[in-house]
């Protein structure tokens, strides 16, 4: 069995004085900490969920 392809988030830019929407993504995606790398399952909702917030979200390799 194949596993699922991963994808690396960084989140780069803080989420201050951004809209709540923005700030529950940013949670959802689970960050915690400025400059923090995780990886996700590559799906379409979660990409939805980067495109939502493209200028505080790094996607890296």
């Amino acid at each position: 069995m194949t596993e699922p392809k991963k994808i690396r988030l960084q989140y780069f830019r803080s989420a201050i004085s951004t809209p709540f929407k923005h700030k529950r993504v940013i949670t959802g995606l689970g960050f915690t900490r400025l400059n923090q790398v995780v990886e996700r399952v590559d799906t379409a909702s979660l990409r939805g969920m980067v495109a939502t917030v493209p200028h505080l979200v790094r996607i890296l390799d």
